[in-house]
């Protein structure tokens, strides 16, 4: 547990010199009592009970305080709370190389079915889109509460040819992001080797990953070869707060694959996907097989329904402290007639 305010703190060193104070009156009063001929006798008709019950309703008061004390500070811990995600942009790999079948029955069946059961298994109130990318990306399903849609969306997906990973960031930028200047979008490089500079952006940037309304979950199982440069689409992604999650789908090593006609070497661009996630503020995962995939989908799930962050709890203590002042009164009332 942390502070925000610590120096609060120093006023818990007044506790002990209550306590002293309070001895000190305990004593005080003891002298002023009337003096019996037997104290023996009173000992016994007050009872034990009796003598460490008058302390009781004292000692709260001083643990009040003392979180009251603590409250003052302004504490602050790290728990796991439901996360404020409203919409979830699935940006679907659908290049030929999702035909290769080193996943069985194929890639993009497994990837189709595994989103299809990561969708169903998220908060009802949560809105899903999803966009399809190759060589081009588009915006297959707008986000929309409605399962049915966007299971149907996931279904009608068609292959084609080319890798465009930047171009799947930015539309599901542009869906997330409607009111954002187009020219913020358009004009990135093509490629990391591209000299023509990135577009910057004439808004001010937000810290990364603080955008806590909307995540993206990218999928991938190569490299791109189209369309501007991915980190370059991140770093809109993350000038918006955006968070991108990658996932890297398939053999690392990479895979041979036909077709029409063509015969493609497709390999797993782990660098890059790990680039954009670190630049949102995101995670990358790998999946090898469809197992993977699922298991993939379910962390990235708990993670977009529930979250770690450091959270003020200061309400909490205050309303301790509120409670054991009034257990303490209510004690002293039940025992001795009188609010303590």
């Amino acid at each position: 547990m942390s502070f925000i305010w610590p120096d609060q703190l120093w006023l818990a060193l007044l506790l002990p010199v209550l306590v002293v104070v309070y001895l000190f009156l305990l004593r005080r009063r003891k002298k002023a009592a009337v003096r019996f001929a037997s104290v023996s006798l009173i000992k016994q008709a007050i009872g034990k009970s009796v003598r460490w019950r008058r302390h009781v309703p004292p000692a709260l008061l001083l643990l009040a305080l003392g979180l009251i004390v603590v409250a003052g500070a302004r504490p602050a811990a790290v728990l796991t709370l439901p996360t404020h995600q409203q919409i979830v942009m699935l940006v679907m790999d659908v290049s030929a190389s999702m035909r290769a079948t080193d996943v069985m029955p194929d890639r993009i069946t497994a990837s189709q079915t595994a989103a299809k059961v990561f969708v169903q298994e998220l908060p009802r109130n949560t809105r899903i889109g999803v966009v399809a990318y190759g060589g081009s990306a588009q915006l297959v399903q707008p986000p929309t509460p409605s399962r049915d849609d966007v299971l149907a969306a996931i279904d009608r997906v068609q292959l084609q040819r080319g890798t465009a990973i930047g171009s799947g960031i930015l539309v599901g930028l542009a869906s997330l992001f409607p009111d954002a200047d187009p020219s913020q979008l358009n004009g990135l490089r093509t490629s990391p080797r591209d000299p023509r500079p990135a577009r910057p952006s004439s808004s001010p940037a937000m810290p990364p990953g603080s955008y806590e309304s909307a995540v993206m979950v990218l999928l991938t199982d190569g490299e791109n070869n189209a369309g501007p440069d991915p980190l370059d689409a991140a770093q809109v992604a993350a000038d918006r707060g955006l968070r991108i999650f990658t996932v890297g789908f398939g053999s690392k090593d990479g895979t041979t694959i036909g077709f029409e006609g063509w015969s493609v070497r497709v390999q797993l661009d782990e660098d890059t996907l790990k680039r954009v996630a670190n630049l949102t503020m995101g995670q990358y995962f790998h999946a090898a097989t469809g197992a993977d995939l699922h298991k993939v989908y379910e962390v990235l799930r708990s993670r977009l329904v529930f979250e770690r962050k450091e959270t003020e709890i200061t309400a909490l203590f205050a309303y301790l402290a509120g409670l054991v002042a009034i257990a303490a009164s209510a004690l002293s009332l039940w025992w001795f007639g009188r609010i303590a």
